[in-house]
């Protein structure tokens, strides 16, 4: 009698075991529901934003193609930034498809896809100068970014390094920034590489993206939840990625909203 019991406990806990493992994919639980709930601030141009009411940018043509290799659709949160890591702890939505800066204390922290955009720093020059073809060309000239930022750290660093040093100038915003280099007042300004070939693009008779960026790479990814249940959707995730480096999607979305296409890896980046 006690050995069937304890048969039956032990037929229990497998079953049980089997039944854990299957609600824990929650690739299989996505596509079983058909449907994929990503969050994202939709106010980070040009990643994320509204226009006319409609939600647009790289994050979400880029998304919108991932949904469909994974055979789903999404639907799109749009929340303020500091809720958005929080409430994917907290398992209110499956996914954040926001450009998440990768850092070694988020990584610890949270499962990150490949790189999806670069952080790293650029410049943004005068339509039609010459005289910046890259990043060490401030040598000697005026230029600016965002007061206590690390875009202006960067900056400072690069301008320190160059002969004769650069006149670095510190704005309350990149748009302060952008207004004194469309008026002549300087010759460059650094942010985000994203950021900066977004300004081209809106602009493109004012301003142009510098390009490769400068200083230490940095790297947007999307993130999920750390643990087991989230490892097939990452996996998934990745291998989207990845068929759209090859098959050119991803050099078109970026191109459409930057003017051009920063290089990405295809693997994930060792991050100090």
């Amino acid at each position: 009698m006690k050995m069937k019991f304890l048969g039956i406990v032990a037929a229990a806990a497998v079953s049980f075991g089997f039944a854990s493992v299957a609600q824990a994919d929650l690739l299989a639980d996505i596509k079983a529901k058909g449907k994929i709930t990503a969050a994202t601030e939709m106010h980070y141009a040009p990643y994320d934003m509204l226009k006319d009411g409609e939600y647009q940018g790289i994050c979400r043509d880029m998304f919108d193609e991932v949904a469909k290799e994974l055979g789903v659709e999404v639907e799109y949160l749009d929340l303020p930034w500091q809720s958005i890591l929080p409430g994917l702890e907290a398992g209110k939505f499956d996914f954040v498809h926001a450009p998440v800066t990768m850092t070694a204390e988020r990584m610890k922290r949270y499962a990150f896809t490949l790189p999806m955009g670069n952080a790293t720093v650029a410049l943004a020059k005068k339509a039609g100068d010459d005289s910046i073809m890259k990043a060490t060309d401030i040598a000697g000239k005026k230029v600016g970014s965002q007061k206590g930022s690390a875009e202006l750290a960067e900056l400072e660093k690069l301008a320190g390094s160059v002969s004769p040093a650069a006149d670095v100038r510190g704005y309350v915003n990149i748009d302060e920034a952008l207004a004194d280099l469309a008026a002549g007042r300087i010759q460059g300004v650094a942010n985000a590489v994203g950021l900066m070939g977004y300004a081209a693009t809106q602009r493109p008779g004012l301003f142009e993206l510098v390009l490769p960026p400068f200083g230490e790479p940095a790297y947007f990814g999307w993130v999920a939840r750390h643990g087991e249940d989230s490892a097939t959707l990452v996996a998934a995730i990745n291998e989207a990625l990845l068929k759209m480096h090859k098959d050119g999607r991803l050099k078109a979305i970026n191109e459409k909203w930057l003017g051009a296409n920063p290089e990405l890896p295809t693997e994930m980046p060792v991050v100090k």
